[in-house]
């Protein structure tokens, strides 16, 4: 094997700079050879200017074949985080000094954390999982600031009868069943809590959930990471409210206590008790600025006996709530005490999802990301004046409508709305939903400054990530290519890439593309007559991965390294694993097309919830949550036997099922190439490569088909004809970015030349068609929408060395509308309900296929690049000069023919 020396040091910066101290674990890719397993723990971390080194927690992600390291995960500490570039370097023999390390002591009811400011006790059964956490401070006594927490959820209950509709409520506790130390290390820790929620009378346990907590070395911050499932009945069970909530003790007169609300861009800054009356004035007034900046007060029992007289008076306030009911409204409410009205305390647009509750030992605050984007939410803090206040953090505020699953037809519309199936299958049953949040434990209420580092790291928790340079050199995840404007024509399509991004980046906020079973996600295309997008036309509204817009918005991100990009990739990672796919039940390990409501589509498809959609954060982020995803599909290929994807099309025969090698097989080969990589499981590996000699037996190898009877026991592939199918969707779910990848782990000169032969046949004249495969393959329709097929065109074009493919894929891509138009230059500012910019042919389908298969092109085949586009929608000074002719060459680190 190769040395390790020989690729670092490995550069790396902050996707967004930490504001305080930061925990953070991120994924570095490896050259296959370059890194063994056994040498991942001489790796340090060395700070911006070639500071001093700081030790890393490491373990290997995934492996090469040859059993070197081909991801790696590690975590750092940065107490005083660098704003410039870090390096993973080797050591040179001295060891990392941890000046910081956490221990777990695990007892038969618990795991007990001591990251050195915080001591947690986080219970592995029951109703208590962060049953306790004691904050330290040099030179103060130990304080306890959480004395218990419980995952909350409200079901209401309707029921119908002759004088309308009554609605109760049935409230819910999480029952914790399972408990596992994840990771364990000097300076990180991970705690996975699984259970459900059971009704207080103890007759019913549904919504499973599970928790995360992550620990790390000197920190007084905990980060949680809350994932639940849905396993009711939409028409009965409508969930009124869902969260965690945390208890806190609290002592000291109530002026001295401190609750603290962020707003848009200020704070809410009050006490159960202010020293606000109406004869607050001279000292007093001073002392109640002073109250609002957090400080401890002390008065004098007789020089102020007046004033204490009149706070003795004065209203004591004991509940706050902060409801965000959308992404354009919250309100701030408080009461006195219970049966008592609320009454309104401010309002406001967007709510930054942070709320602080302390006393003169300190106090714990609560950030959670996301928070209006994920409406309606909600903080509340209740019990003030008493000696236990409770802290809750709404994913579904119960001051909103009970949420509602439910489907919006009773039938569904194939031919009208290009719903998939007639069968509704809109089920929720098995869905999910992540959310994040971070805890502080305080010894004091911190000044604004301290706040505001807390907020901004709840919201962009800190992130390591390479160099774009790097990412391409490891070919990590495949074929593409990093930004070229060394010509004009390079230049000219590096602005259309980036003219898409920042549409649908302007888009999500434009058209309020938000809410917890939203945010994410992008709609199908639009409908220029009403100025929206189709939200209500079946097939086309929102897109659930349609033409693999994340894997786009991935590349985009690692050839950029822009953190705009990342973070709507991640937004959309999320929402796809988790509300798009199903996690239990029939449809385990399958997705919902694209529908007016998430799950509504009959089409339950394995292309959905690939873990070839997830891999790319998971790796760059080292996410457990979403390594559970991958680990949940890996035998998504045995819940097609239940539901056929060709059942429509081939009655039921001897075979178990029928698939389409594409999306269908691509999508399990994703996963199961995710499972080899990760967990040297050869099973899974075996299962591909029976699948290859499958098709390279078929009578025209890739290009048969499509269609194939399939039994998941063994993973063999039965013919069923060469002319059963469009070949389309073979390779515009995100099959060739899965195969690229999967040839360099293989290394098959025939699984490449089948690629290439694939890439090459699909655009050729029908004659030549005709003349290659014997006449067998009929129709146009075979071969439909050739703008989808340019990434794996160019890889045959390349592999072949074949220029008039070459050719005619530039010729797809500068012909199509993205190819030709300058987005910015053509929208036009129309009414809707009130003014918005639209592009009247906009589709994220083609926006998505367009912008992979030109970045995959600009790798392989630049050389074919014409000189200048000749393209009606092109800028005048565009078009003033002619560039040089574009470089040749193959391209850096593809397969090899």
């Amino acid at each position: 094997m190769k040395s390790v020396s020989s690729v670092l040091p490995i550069q790396l910066h902050w996707l967004h700079q930490p504001a305080g101290a930061a925990g953070v674990t991120w994924g570095v890719p490896w050259p296959k050879g370059e890194l063994e397993r056994g040498k991942l723990c001489e790796l340090v971390l060395r700070g911006a200017g070639g500071g001093p080194v700081q030790p890393l927690q490491s373990r290997p992600a995934a492996y090469w074949p040859d059993g070197s390291v081909k991801w790696s995960f590690h975590t750092a500490v940065c107490k005083e985080p660098d704003a410039g570039v870090y390096a993973l370097v080797r050591t040179d023999g001295t060891p990392a000094v941890f000046t910081d390390t956490l221990s777990v002591l695990e007892t038969e009811d618990a795991f007990v954390v001591d990251t050195g400011a915080i001591v947690c006790t986080v219970s592995k059964r029951g109703g208590n999982p962060l049953s306790r956490i004691v904050r330290r401070a040099p030179g103060k006594p130990e304080q306890t600031v959480c004395s218990g927490s419980e995952l909350v959820c409200l079901r209401e209950q309707r029921e119908t009868l002759s004088g309308g509709m009554t609605l109760r409520e049935e409230r819910f506790a999480g029952n914790t069943l399972q408990a596992c130390l994840e990771q364990e290390g000097p300076l990180q820790a991970v705690i996975r809590l699984e259970g459900r929620h059971r009704s207080t009378g103890g007759t019913r346990e549904w919504l499973p959930y599970t928790l995360r907590l992550y620990f790390h070395a000197g920190l007084e911050s905990i980060r949680l990471v809350h994932t639940f499932h849905y396993d009711g009945n939409p028409h009965q069970d409508f969930i009124k409210g869902l969260g965690i909530r945390f208890r806190l003790p609290l002592a000291g007169p109530l002026y001295n206590r401190h609750i603290r609300l962020a707003g848009d861009n200020g704070w809410f800054r009050e006490s159960p008790k202010t020293l606000h009356t109406r004869r607050t004035k001279g000292k007093y007034r001073e002392m109640f600025e002073h109250q609002l900046e957090g400080r401890m007060l002390e008065f004098d029992s007789e020089e102020d006996a007046y004033f204490l007289e009149l706070l003795r008076d004065s209203a004591v306030w004991n509940s706050f709530k902060l409801h965000q009911d959308s992404s354009e409204h919250y309100s701030v409410q408080k009461r006195t005490e219970e049966g008592c009205v609320y009454i309104k305390a401010a309002e406001g647009r967007r709510a930054e999802g942070f709320c602080y509750i302390g006393a003169e030992g300190g106090g714990l605050a609560a950030g959670v990301r996301n928070f209006w984007r994920k409406h309606p939410a909600a903080l509340e803090a209740a019990g003030m004046a008493g000696e236990e206040a409770s802290l809750a953090v709404w994913f579904w505020s119960p001051d909103a409508p009970a949420m509602d699953l439910r489907h919006y037809d009773t039938k569904t519309h194939v031919e009208s709305s290009y719903e998939g199936a007639e069968e509704l299958r809109a089920t929720p049953y098995g869905i999910a939903n992540t959310s994040e949040l971070t805890l502080w434990c305080t010894d004091h209420t911190p000044d604004p400054a301290e706040f505001q580092r807390m907020l901004t790291a709840a919201g962009d928790p800190p992130l390591l990530v390479c160099e774009p340079e790097y990412y391409n050199r490891c070919r990590a995840f495949g074929l593409w290519s990093l930004p070229d404007r060394s010509t004009p024509a390079k230049a000219y399509l590096e602005e259309r890439l980036d003219g898409i991004l920042e549409f649908y980046l302007a888009e999500i906020e434009q058209r309020k593309w938000y809410g917890l079973w939203d945010y994410g996600d992008f709609m199908h295309s639009y409908d220029p007559v009403r100025h929206v997008w189709n939200y209500d036309l079946g097939g086309c509204a929102w897109q659930n991965a349609e033409l693999v817009p994340n894997m786009w918005l991935w590349v985009s991100f690692l050839r950029s390294g822009r953190a705009d990009v990342f973070r709507m990739a991640e937004a959309m990672t999320r929402h796809t694993g988790e509300v798009d796919a199903y996690h239990f039940g029939e449809y385990a390990g399958l997705g919902s097309r694209h529908n007016v409501v998430h799950w509504g589509c009959g089409c339950k498809e394995a292309r959905i919830a690939m873990a070839g959609l997830h891999r790319y954060y998971y790796y760059l982020t080292g996410d457990e949550r979403t390594g559970d995803l991958m680990d949940g599909v890996k035998d998504a290929d045995y819940s097609t036997v239940t539901l056929d994807p060709m059942r429509a099309y081939f009655p039921k025969d001897e075979f178990p099922t029928h698939v389409r090698v594409g999306p269908d097989w691509a999508a399990f080969s994703s996963n199961w190439m995710t499972r080899w990589e990760r967990y040297e499981d050869t099973a899974y590996r075996d299962k591909i490569i029976t699948g290859i000699d499958c098709i390279k037996q078929a009578n025209l190898r890739l290009i048969s088909g499509p269609t194939y009877g399939y039994d998941p026991k063994t993973g063999i592939l039965t013919g069923m004809g060469d002319d059963n199918w469009g070949r389309h969707l073979a390779i515009c779910m995100g099959g060739p970015q899965v195969w690229f990848e999967l040839a360099m782990l293989l290394e098959d000169p025939e699984w490449e030349d089948m690629l290439a032969e694939f890439g090459v046949f699909y655009n050729l004249p029908q004659e030549e068609k005709d003349a290659l495969s014997g006449g067998v393959i009929t129709g146009k329709l075979r071969f439909e929408h050739p703008v989808l097929s340019v990434g794996i065109a160019a890889f045959g074009a390349w592999y072949r060395a074949d220029r008039a493919t070459a050719d005619r894929c530039w010729s797809i891509l500068l012909d199509n509308p993205f190819g030709c138009v300058n987005l910015q230059q053509e929208q036009r500012r129309v009414t809707y309900m009130e003014d918005v910019y639209e592009i009247d042919w906009m589709n994220t389908n083609e926006a998505s296929q367009w912008s992979l298969n030109t970045v995959i092109a600009l790798e392989l085949i630049p050389e074919a690049l014409p000189e200048w586009p000749e393209c009606p929608g092109q800028p005048e000074h565009e078009s003033a000069a002619k560039p040089a002719a574009a470089e040749g060459g193959a391209a850096h680190g593809a397969p090899s023919r």
